[in-house]
């Protein structure tokens, strides 16, 4: 198993937000989690890849069966773990080649492995350019600055293609995109997608997985997961909104 996450509490600032919540990816697997504004999906996110401000009070998270819950945010991204934030940041001053050459030399080191060499980078850029639709005026730019919100999701694919993680977890990605870009990004994913690799993908909505077609669908409600199920959940959500599962989450 890849990830597994049992009884997990999750507070910031003494508000608990994560209430208990249990979860398992195997690699090969895509995970679509859904649920209202406010519920801890995104603080779920965090907690996975270690934001400082995101305290496990209970519970714990394994992944490539290590408990993982004191492992600084830099190593778990070492290990494998990939964030696509929902609101990408601005680096001014730095081209994303060199961001992305660093990062990727890190990852090296952290493994053993000598840095990686200049044809060598530069034509594993050019492959992952190709893959996930972007083009090079954007790479030769400073990390997201001037972006539209459709460029910084498409550049988040990007890095992620780069990096090549085991785990990726994509908060609310879909967020503000229109249908092309929101196509470009969905083709990334789904060209990344391995059998040795996962996703964990956060949206509000079903329209990100009519590209994305996810193994199964949880509904994340008061901080817990508390229905499960395949794609067709994903359409009953959209059909029916989140009030039916609040109110069976209630009457249980």
């Amino acid at each position: 198993m890849l990830l597994n996450i049992r009884n997990l509490h999750v507070s910031i600032e003494g508000k608990e937000i994560v209430k208990g919540l249990d979860l398992s990816v195997n690699n090969g697997e895509v995970h679509a989690i859904m649920g209202p504004n406010g519920t801890g999906k995104s603080t779920l996110a965090l907690a996975i890849a270690g934001k400082g401000e995101y305290t496990i009070t209970q519970g714990e998270i394994i992944y490539k069966g290590k408990n993982i819950n004191n492992m600084p945010p830099e190593d778990r991204a070492r290990e494998g773990i990939f964030l696509g934030f929902q609101y990408p940041v601005e680096i001014p001053g730095v081209s994303i080649t060199n961001f992305m050459r660093t990062a990727i030399n890190e990852h090296r080191e952290y493994k053993g492995l000598p840095p990686i060499s200049a044809p060598e980078f530069l034509a594993k850029m050019e492959d992952k350019k190709k893959l996930v639709e972007i083009q090079s005026k954007l790479t030769n730019r400073s990390v997201n600055e001037g972006f539209s919100g459709g460029e910084k999701k498409k550049n988040e694919i990007f890095q992620m293609a780069m990096l090549e993680p085991t785990l990726s977890i994509l908060d609310e990605t879909d967020s503000g995109l229109d249908i092309d870009a929101l196509r470009v990004v969905a083709n990334g994913v789904n060209k990344l997608r391995t059998k040795e690799n996962a996703f964990v993908i956060i949206t509000h909505y079903q329209r990100l997985l009519e590209y994305i077609v996810p193994d199964f669908v949880h509904v994340l409600y008061d901080g817990r997961i508390v229905k499960s199920g395949g794609k067709r959940l994903a359409v009953e959500l959209e059909e029916k909104g989140y009030d039916w599962i609040k109110k069976e989450f209630e009457m249980n």
